[in-house]
């Protein structure tokens, strides 16, 4: 539910979450609000109550978009508000949120959306992190990427998903390609190697070190084997060593 239809089809349109689209992966539709509005100039927005800087959206397009969506199916789809006060985004909530059989994202516009639609079918609300935007379909564009993604057949395997980073709570590991040796860097000679084994120990290590480097707080929520706490625990006395 957005004011910029085209814009989101823009992006939606294109790459991997376009090629889903194509082979019935997902049913994505970019609804206008703008064509539920009952003011004869097309207006969706009013000046705010009390006061304010720029202008509200109203609830009656808003509302009127939504129950059109609801009508459909009679199945109450769960309904998020892209809001920059809701609950940061996770990848554990993309993947609940990929379990869902209908999703209807509100993309809000200009100082935001009065208050008692919000309250009226709003489920949640999500934020894409600790920054404003001039609207809400950005941060909508960035969900459903995440959430199509999740969606069987959209990647050419379960594991393509399953090594990104995030997906278990650990960054990616670093990945190479040709050539060999570039300005004087060379790739890992683990990787050359041939030997799965001794790559996929390496790369599961090096996710844990980069994990712990940049982003520490994401191995509390971690599963972790013996080996990788073991391997970890090597790294903490290493450490404490070089201090």
């Amino acid at each position: 539910m957005t004011l910029f239809p085209e814009m989101c089809e823009a992006v939606l349109s294109e790459s991997i979450i376009g090629r889903a689209r194509e082979k019935g992966c997902v049913d994505i539709r970019c609804v206008n609000i703008r064509d539920f509005t009952a003011d004869k100039h097309n207006r969706v927005d009013d000046a705010p109550y009390g006061g304010g800087m720029g202008m509200l959206m109203q609830t009656q397009p808003i509302y009127d978009c939504y129950r059109s969506l609801y009508a459909e199916t009679e199945e109450k789809p769960h309904l998020i508000y892209l809001s920059p006060q809701g609950k940061t985004l996770t990848q554990s909530r993309v993947k609940e949120l990929s379990a869902l059989p209908r999703v209807v994202l509100l993309c809000g516009h200009y100082e935001g959306v009065d208050e008692r639609v919000l309250e009226e079918i709003v489920d949640e609300e999500i934020s894409v992190g600790d920054y404003v935007l001039t609207g809400g379909e950005l941060p909508a564009l960035v969900l459903m990427d995440a959430i199509c993604r999740m969606l069987p057949g959209v990647l050419p395997n379960d594991e393509a998903k399953e090594l990104e980073s995030h997906y278990n709570s650990l960054l990616e590991y670093p990945q190479y390609t040709r050539p060999p040796v570039w300005h004087g860097r060379e790739v890992p000679e683990v990787l050359l190697s041939g030997h799965h084994g001794n790559i996929a120990r390496w790369r599961r290590e090096q996710s844990l070190l980069r994990t712990k480097l940049r982003r520490p707080e994401l191995l509390e929520t971690a599963e972790l084997t013996k080996q990788d706490k073991a391997f970890l625990e090597t790294l903490q006395t290493e450490g404490e060593s070089d201090g």
